[in-house]
């Protein structure tokens, strides 16, 4: 059974500032804990990921997923769906920048199902924590690189 959560954050930075680190996958590794690696499968004509393939460490094991993306929202939002991967038969969400004072309100919704078998409470520990630790991370990362540009 899929779990769905949704939580939000306040960033110190610019929605555009926010977006750009968001789609700056190769760099993943450099900031997000879980990530080993991230390797970009194609291109769109701007230049934009359509594909990733992501290598990652998570309830004790390592395992391999990739992630389709779609702009049309951007760069107010970006959102991506499951395309295949090792553990998961679902994992879609999508983050929403906001202008809130200021900074940026992210929105972060995710969709996680887990293909191991794990009892509902563990899944969605599971998902709160790949979504509390992606947001804490993320945020970490923006606000460093909005304040080393300012």
């Amino acid at each position: 059974m899929a779990e769905q959560a949704n939580e939000r954050i306040s960033v110190a930075a610019s929605p555009q500032g926010c977006y750009e680190v968001v789609i700056d996958f190769e760099k993943y590794p450099e900031w997000a804990r879980d990530v080993k690696q991230a390797t970009i499968l194609k291109r769109d004509e701007g230049g934009r990921a359509l594909q990733v393939e992501y290598r990652a460490a998570g309830l004790g094991k390592s395992f391999h997923y990739t992630l389709a993306y779609e702009y049309s929202g951007a760069p107010e939002s970006v959102s991506w769906k499951l395309v295949e991967g090792d553990m998961l038969r679902r994992l879609d969400g999508s983050y929403h920048f906001e202008p809130e004072g200021d900074g940026t309100r992210v929105d972060y919704d995710l969709t996680v199902d887990l293909s191991a078998p794990l009892p509902g409470l563990i899944k969605r520990r599971a998902a709160g924590m790949i979504m509390g630790t992606a947001l804490r991370e993320l945020k970490k990362e923006i606000e460093r690189i909005n304040k080393a540009s300012t």
